[in-house]
């Protein structure tokens, strides 16, 4: 179907295709061979050349490109959904992880992986939830757009991606953490870690009243969801920097390497998650938007500071918050060690270091 039928806010511009099924946005490309990683069935697979290819990506990243070039058509922006909103970089640094490795702690970052996974796993529950119609407080039409796509696949496809179609046999994000994770250190190498009830931003009390609250939940989860991909950006590379360190892991080079790619992999799946939810914010606040008492207002004034309040709490509040944590366990461990209190200032100096 050609997106060409209506077009009551953009006349006159010639469309690529904007309107998907739910079927074509869950659609994946015909794998040569599926992915399957220390005994994890995964999701994507590969093409005849070997290339890795990310799940159900088919039609999705066509549609996303097409929805963003009707936005820029329309003289909007899509919103930066890049590394450059964060104003902090990962905590324990590539260097400090380094220093702790070498010291024969390998437990923090056992920690991270088996916790991201974790927390991946709970993504499934996009796959099973229902966003409100957003076309009840948007003036414009939005059967062409990302918004308009939320209950056609976009959720689903989501929430499969993190937690897996376990009812196929089939694991996402959360088996690939975790078999990242058994690559380098085995299954059971330490406890399971205590792990973040959310990783969102806790909320107290309105913060778009001019919407009902519906809506305002909806895109409170949209934003935090956006932030938390941005976020992985940071864990990402500090991953890809650690394992492929050939000073680390001198014992298993060729699992650590392995482990890297699959958080290559990772990140490359990903990436399709931060492009439909910054689709999804940009246009919210192109549009106009109707309030509770009546009125009818640019998105951009009921968004816009929303969304700053947002990045500051994940890129800064929240990165520090963390950041007190993950050091406090750290230095528990280590003063564990003979000479502890010396591994310690150790291990601060690394990041003074890098910080200079």
């Amino acid at each position: 179907m050609r997106g060409t039928a209506r077009v009551p806010a953009w006349e006159g511009i010639e469309m690529a295709k904007r309107i998907y099924s739910r079927e074509e946005l869950i659609a994946d490309h015909d794998y040569a061979k599926p992915q399957v990683e220390a005994g994890y069935r995964l999701h994507g697979g590969f093409d005849s050349k070997g290339a890795y290819i990310s799940p159900r990506t088919l039609n999705r990243w066509p549609a996303v490109h097409a929805w963003q070039q009707a936005l820029k058509d329309r003289g909007h922006d899509v919103i930066d959904a890049s590394v450059r909103l964060l104003k902090r970089g990962p905590y324990p640094t590539a260097e400090q992880q380094k220093f702790l490795l070498n010291a024969g702690d390998g437990e923090s970052l056992w920690n991270g992986l088996t916790i991201t996974g974790i927390v991946e796993a709970r993504g499934a529950m996009l796959a099973t939830v229902s966003a409100p119609n957003f076309q009840n407080i948007v003036v414009e039409d939005l059967s062409e757009t990302c918004l308009g796509h939320l209950n056609k696949g976009l959720l689903e496809a989501h929430g499969w991606d993190e937690g897996g179609t376990k009812s196929k046999g089939i694991g996402g994000h959360d088996d690939m953490w975790f078999a990242v994770r058994d690559a380098l250190f085995g299954k059971n190498a330490y406890p399971i870690p205590p792990v973040p009830d959310s990783l969102a931003r806790p909320e107290t009390g309105r913060r778009m009243p001019q919407i009902p609250k519906e809506y305002e939940d909806w895109i409170l989860l949209l934003m935090n969801v956006l932030m938390i991909e941005v976020r992985a950006e940071n864990f990402f590379s500090f991953c890809i920097e650690v394992m492929r360190d050939p000073a680390n892991f001198r014992d298993r080079r060729a699992a650590a390497d392995h482990a890297a790619e699959l958080v290559s992999r990772i990140r490359t799946d990903e990436a399709i998650h931060v492009g439909y939810l910054q689709t999804i914010v940009s246009e919210l606040r192109s549009f106009t938007i109707k309030t509770v008492d009546g009125k009818q207002v640019p998105g951009r004034t009921i968004i816009d500071p929303v969304w700053e309040q947002m990045i500051e709490w994940h890129a800064v509040t929240n990165a520090d918050f963390t950041r007190v944590q993950s050091r406090d366990n750290v230095v528990e461990r280590l003063r564990k060690h003979p000479h502890g209190e010396a591994l310690v200032a150790q291990f601060d100096a690394l990041e003074l270091e890098q910080a200079a």
